[in-house]
């Protein structure tokens, strides 16, 4: 029996109704990760309103899928050129039969294996998700894919060990056993606390300068006074 697209949409399930299915992440090595990529992404894309960042959020994208209770959920995901809103799930065909752009899965004991295989070729094979990058927070692990046509083809990595995502427009390194992202230039992207304590800092040492200048302009002033000059006479 055929059904027209129409009568097939009113068979799938209203995104309101789709709520994520998710476990929580397996340490708070995982979580602190994964916030960490989350709000130093957030803080760099500020001004951007066309992104949407997913965390350990489900994806749903077949009716069998929802038959068999078969979610797949990444650890992070990011869809370009989209609202950003809230969400309680991504729903595919809520979402004109978008899949994420990117993904990163945190690899833990019980996932490593799904994720190096099932999901990576699910991610492949049917989502067609450009990039595809893996990380341990416990032994550092990391790997990043791209999709060369049909098949995804490793990310070579730099001298510092830092992969290139096109999909960014920056690297993915590690640096202090975290993920982090950096810039073209290599310059690492903050979190908005780490932002937070360089700008207290700047302002810090541009008050120190200023206090210094007005130390030495005191000082210059008493030299001249004990020479019997007067400092207002020569401005």
């Amino acid at each position: 029996m055929f059904v027209t697209a129409q009568q097939l949409e009113q068979q799938m399930p209203d995104a309101s109704r789709l709520l994520s299915d998710e476990p929580e992440m397996e340490t708070s090595l995982h979580y602190m990760q994964l916030l960490l990529l989350v709000t130093s992404l957030e803080w760099l894309w500020q001004d951007k309103n066309d992104f949407f960042i997913g965390a350990n959020l489900t994806i749903y994208f077949s009716r069998q899928q929802l038959r068999n209770r078969d979610f797949r959920g990444p650890d992070f995901f990011l869809v370009k050129n989209t609202e950003k809103r809230p969400r309680h799930s991504w729903v595919v065909w809520e979402e004109d039969g978008r899949y994420p752009d990117l993904i990163i899965e945190l690899l833990s004991e019980s996932t490593a294996k799904v994720d190096r295989t099932l999901k990576k070729n699910l991610y492949q094979n049917r989502f067609r998700t450009p990039e595809y990058f893996w990380f341990s927070p416990e032994n550092l692990e990391f790997f990043g894919f791209e999709l060369v046509g049909n098949e995804y083809q490793e990310i070579v990595p730099n001298a510092q060990g830092w992969r290139w995502s096109q999909v960014l427009g920056l690297y993915l390194g590690v640096e202090a056993d975290k993920l982090r992202y950096f810039t073209s230039q290599g310059d690492l992207v903050p979190t908005p606390e780490e932002a937070a304590i360089e700008a207290q800092q700047q302002v810090s040492e541009t008050e120190l300068l200023l206090e210094q200048e007005q130390r030495r302009s005191q000082l210059l002033a008493q030299q001249l006074r004990t020479l019997g000059i007067d400092p207002q006479s020569l401005t």
